[in-house]
């Protein structure tokens, strides 16, 4: 049982030992004596040895009987590694592969060999097997010299040549070996696949790569393409070579000096227990199982890990001390072995329950120790993280939450795992994890300063929502200008109906004007008629040039206000929005809205202007003079009196014509409504006061 979950351990899966068949250089004397000690002294320390020899296991055997007697204590897995030779030539020899194999069967010696004796070698007329006694006889064939056997062996081992798809053959009919065997081949260039690059030999290649469960390969590009991060994808490695493949490196050692000493500290590194079975996960997970490197890739800052848990005043834990790995992913066990409650006591000792679990009736509170809480007493849990940091709290939660506090870890409850993925929909917690689980995905320097997820979108959105809200206003402004433009289109109908009718009224009320003219002064009434229209045309001018007067008295009042009230307004709303900018007060007022051009005087002009125009048209009053004296000629252009002598001359004309009397006498026999028509007789051929004169003034005045 892996009490402290799988953690990276130093391997060493390729290394020959004295007695190697081939190349053995580990010289005279006590070698295995040195050997030993060598590989007991090494840093960082080997925990797991395969032990490699060409088609014999004797020097394996010889390894596993000195650790019988106590050598290499620190070395908790031995397995042998049968390195045999194809026969597909490589740049400098040929491909060799290696079965590794599993130690955990009893037989496994008698069987790996029943296995080898069935790999043939065809020479000299004869057929030789892959023995310990066949080897020796084809090398005493091949040099009939060698009188001993090592040398013998050593020779036959050099001429022999297992057949790939022979020994495709024997592995795929083998259920142990496919159990029990792993094979590797060097991926070098030297003696591996990688010198393998004759084009009528890809073929071969790639088949031998596909066979292999493990590559012996040391460098980063080799690593990355066999994880599909260099040159093909993980479904092209699937497709041609059966998936991705864990890349291992040893010493290949021959001699005592490289022994455990592969150049450039490329050591192998496999996550897992020190079992046979390690190996297999390494080839199932490669990318976080296997590694090579002069250290084992981190996981996780050891200041940031938790390394041991320790459960004092509590007789209730059976295992009061837990070991943890800074890679632990899962803990296994048995429906109420204590799973949840080794959780929560984690969280507790690092301040991860809510204020909120810690409050719940324990009736309902997600939190077991909650719900234990009557049984727990006076239990503390101590944390001792990976940097040497330990913080201790008490079980029951008189202690958590202190102010000073803050979660160290990020706790997920198996209830609260449940609420997530309930069949009721998108929660609010679960809608609070994925927001949390976004931002945490930008790194830090990409949050724009942001604690959190709303503050970050908040941040990321603001222009388009002020965007969005100035769109939304000035459509709501066109809106209601369309509503008024529209609601006018709706009474011109009614406008029309109503001119044709004051039309029809003016000319009856004409015609009746022209009845009750005194006799005699008929001259006189045309004459008034034609000054009245005259009068009503200047009349209408000078109303106009009033209007605007108006106007550019409401505009000086709008201009104050917006100098006084809406400019400095707008500022400070501007300022609140953009509150982040840093800008000073003396830069924000280079923001303040001002008028482009000086209004105040040009305003002032417009009014005067206007008084101007009003002055002209209406004129002194002439002075009183001799009634029967005409004061405008008849051949006069009347649109160039001045309203006031218009008016002087009506005047004396009515001492003739009665016209007083004729409207009273009119007034006393008409209706109210004929009454009121009459006093607006002509308004109706005046131009419209919405018809404003333009002053020929070319200087105009905006706002910016």
């Amino acid at each position: 049982m892996i009490t402290r979950g799988s953690e990276w351990r130093r391997w060493e899966p390729h290394i020959h030992a004295p007695g190697t068949i081939l190349n053995n250089q580990f010289g005279g004397g006590d070698p295995w004596g040195v050997y030993l000690s060598k590989l007991e002294t090494l840093t960082p320390k080997i925990k797991a040895i395969a032990v490699t020899d060409y088609y014999v296991t004797e020097t394996y055997e010889q390894l596993v009987e000195h650790k019988a007697n106590g050598r290499l204590p620190d070395v908790e897995l031995v397995f042998p590694n049968i390195e045999v030779r194809l026969d597909v030539a490589a740049r400098s020899g040929f491909v060799n592969l290696h079965l590794l194999v599993s130690p955990e069967s009893p037989d496994h010696l008698a069987q790996v060999s029943r296995i080898l004796s069935r790999l043939q070698f065809r020479a000299f007329d004869d057929c030789f097997d892959c023995s310990r006694s066949e080897l020796i006889r084809l090398g005493r064939r091949a040099d009939p010299t060698l009188l001993d056997d090592p040398s013998a062996l050593a020779h036959g081992a050099t001429q022999f040549k297992v057949n790939f798809d022979q020994l495709r053959t024997v592995y795929s009919n083998s259920d142990w070996a496919k159990n029990n065997v792993l094979v590797a081949v060097a991926g070098g260039a030297g003696d591996g696949t990688s010198g393998v690059r004759q084009a009528a030999d890809a073929t071969v290649r790639q088949e031998i790569e596909k066979f292999a469960h493990v590559i012996f390969a040391s460098s980063a590009a080799q690593r990355e393409f066999w994880l599909g991060e260099r040159g093909v994808s993980v479904d092209q490695l699937r497709d041609r070579y059966d998936g991705c493949k864990p890349c291992l490196h040893g010493s290949d050692a021959h001699d005592q000096s490289s022994t455990g000493q592969p150049v450039e500290d490329r050591f192998s590194w496999v996550k897992g227990a020190l079992t046979f079975d390690a190996l297999r996960q390494a080839c199932i997970d490669p990318a976080g199982r296997a590694y090579v490197g002069a250290e084992p890739p981190r996981s996780a800052l050891p200041s940031q890990a938790i390394s041991e848990v320790a459960i004092t005043g509590a007789s209730w834990a059976s295992t009061p001390h837990v070991p943890l790995n800074p890679g632990l992913v899962a803990v296994i066990g048995a429906r109420g072995s204590g799973k949840t409650a080794l959780a929560d006591i984690m969280a507790a000792g690092c301040d991860a329950i809510t204020p909120t679990a810690w409050k719940t009736d324990e009736n309902i509170s997600p939190s077991f120790l909650v719900r234990a809480n009557a049984l727990i007493g006076d239990a503390k849990a101590t944390l001792t993280w990976g940097g040497g940091a330990v913080t201790t709290r008490a079980l029951d939660g008189r202690d958590a939450n202190d102010p000073w506090a803050f979660p160290r870890t990020r706790y997920l409850s198996q209830q609260f795992v449940e609420e997530l993925c309930s069949s009721r929909g998108a929660s609010e917690g679960l809608v609070r994890e994925i927001e949390r689980v976004i931002f945490e995905a930008h790194a830090h320097e990409e949050r724009d300063g942001a604690a959190n997820f709303e503050q970050l979108r908040e941040r990321r959105t603001l222009r388009s929502q002020q965007a969005r809200q100035r769109e939304a206003e000035a459509i709501a402004a066109m809106s209601e200008r369309i509503a008024e433009e529209l609601e006018k289109e709706a009474l011109v109908t009614t406008l029309d109906k109503q001119v044709v009718q004051k039309r029809g009224l003016i000319a009856g009320y004409n015609t009746d004007l022209a009845k009750l003219v005194v006799k005699g002064t008929e001259v006189q009434a045309a004459r008034h008629a034609t000054l009245s229209l005259a009068a009503q045309a200047v009349t209408a001018q000078i109303q106009a040039f009033a209007t605007q007067r108006r106007v550019f008295l409401a505009m000086q009042d709008e201009v104050r206000s917006l100098r006084a009230t809406k400019a400095p307004e707008m500022l400070r709303e501007a300022q609140a929005r953009h509150i982040g900018s840093g800008l000073n007060a003396k830069q924000w007022d280079d923001f303040l809205l001002i008028y482009k051009g000086n209004v105040d005087t040009a305003l002032a002009d417009h009014i005067k202007w206007a008084d101007q125009q009003i002055s002209s048209l209406t004129g002194a009053p002439p002075a009183p003079g001799d009634p029967n004296t005409s004061l405008i000629a008849d051949a006069t252009d009347l649109s160039t009196v001045q309203l006031s002598t218009i008016k002087a001359e009506m005047k004396r004309l009515e001492q003739f014509i009665s016209a007083d009397q004729v409207r009273e006498r009119f007034a006393s026999s008409a209706s109210p409504s004929h009454a009121l028509s009459i006093s607006m007789l002509g308004a109706a051929k005046r131009k419209s006061t919405s018809s404003i004169v333009e002053k020929p003034d070319p200087s105009k005045a905006g706002v910016r």
